[in-house]
This record gives structure tokens, sequence and C-alpha cells, in this order.
């Protein structure tokens, strides 16, 4: 394991985030005004939500009919979906904090009707039988071990144990798509590449890249990607 792929360094990186000076109770990103919450993950400090954003633009993937933000945080993702013309969002997430905070920026920007802000480890809470033409989560793509334990949610935001948490999603997300949908994973050289397509085969997955960039993180060059997930069994 490299040093940028250290989940104690991750873990580092979520105490720090926590801290009073890393948190305004409103940031702004992309020419708008948010709200964050005190324990949920705050996108000024890691940047991953902008670079999810453009990754998508990268991609040209088009906004468009049904849109789940898994892992939602602060709703960015989802809100800018409805704000695009996405005729139904549903933004989901394990912290009840984030999905609080997500129904405050709906609410910020005109958009609550058309944003349900759903409390769901991954996919479990949401309605049975529920399809969506888009399904993005910006995953925690670092790897700690199988045995680690959460001290706090915000962890949750920065690694993964053992990657149950992405062995989930690869396997389950396809199973949400309607028949033209794609199901989206951002991923980074901080994660394990190797591993995830091993889940990938085992699962019986293929895993696309839609969109690379490259970003200049506190010294370290980091190769952040989005990643189609298909259903590769015949």
């Amino acid at each position: 394991m490299s040093e940028t792929q250290s989940y104690l360094r991750s873990l580092a990186r979520s105490r720090d985030s926590a801290l009073p000076e890393n948190r305004p109770g409103v940031f702004s990103l992309r020419g708008r005004e948010w709200d964050l919450l005190d324990s949920v993950f705050a996108p000024p400090h890691a940047g991953t939500t902008e670079i999810v954003l453009e990754l998508m633009e990268q991609a040209r993937l088009p906004w468009r009919g049904a849109f789940l933000e898994v892992g939602c945080g602060t709703g960015v993702v989802a809100v800018t979906a409805a704000l695009e013309g996405c005729t139904t969002v549903v933004a989901s997430d394990i912290s009840t904090e984030a999905v609080r905070n997500a129904a405050l920026n709906a609410r910020r920007h005109g958009v609550l009707g058309g944003v349900t802000a759903v409390h769901s480890d991954l996919f479990e809470q949401l309605t049975p039988g529920q399809r969506f033409d888009t399904i993005v989560w910006s995953s925690p793509y670092v790897r700690a071990p199988e045995d680690f334990r959460f001290g706090t949610v915000l962890e949750r935001a920065y690694v993964d144990p053992g990657y149950r948490a992405h062995r989930r999603y690869v396997d389950e997300a396809p199973r949400r798509l309607t028949a033209e949908g794609r199901a989206l994973l951002h991923f980074s050289s901080r994660g394990d590449l190797d591993g995830l397509h091993r889940i990938g085969a085992e699962t019986g997955r293929q895993l696309r890249p839609l969109a690379k960039l490259d970003v200049l993180d506190r010294g370290d060059v980091v190769e952040h990607l989005l990643l189609e997930i298909r259903d590769d069994r015949p």
C-alpha cells in the first residue's frame, strides 16, 4: 500500500475536516451557496464533490429522468441534478445528518418538491422496484482493514473496511437501473483499483472508465475516475 493509499492518512483527513475552521456553515461551490451541517462530509475541505460534477460533464452525461445520488452528504450533486432538469431525484445517505443537510440544500435552491432525501445504507431503504436512469456514488475509495470499526459517522465518507460497501454497490447498482440507465462510481488512485476490478469479476460486472481527471492534492497527483458499472453476465 502506498502512502497516498494509507487508510490512516485518510482517517487523519476526516479528523482534520471536523475542525471548526474547516467547516463553514455555508460554502460556495459552482456559483451557488450551500449549507453544511456539523457532522456531514465537507466539500470545501475535500474537493471531491466538485470533481464528481467535472467528471460527469467531461463524460457528457445527460441530466434526465430519474436520478439517485448514493452517499449524498450535503446533496450538492442531487440538487444540481434537480436544477438541471431531472424529473425525479433521490438523495440517500447512511447519515441522518446528511439526509437533513441534503433536504436543507434542496429547500435553499427551490427544488425541495423534486428531491427526496432518504436515510439508507446504499439501497436498503429505497422503494422496492424503484429504477433510475442515473445512479452515482462518490465512494470512500480508500480501503481500510476488514476488521476496522468506525469511530465516527464522518469516517464512513473516507474509508471502506474490506471494500464491503464497494462490493454491494457494484453488485446491486445495475439492478436498480432502467433499461437505458447508467450506474456510475467515482473512484481514484488513492483506492485499490485492482481490488475493485476483482470485485467486478466476482460479481459479473464490467467497470468501464468514462472520464479521468488528475488533481494536485496536498502535494500528490491523484487520478480521479468516473467508472460505469455494467452487467457482464450472459
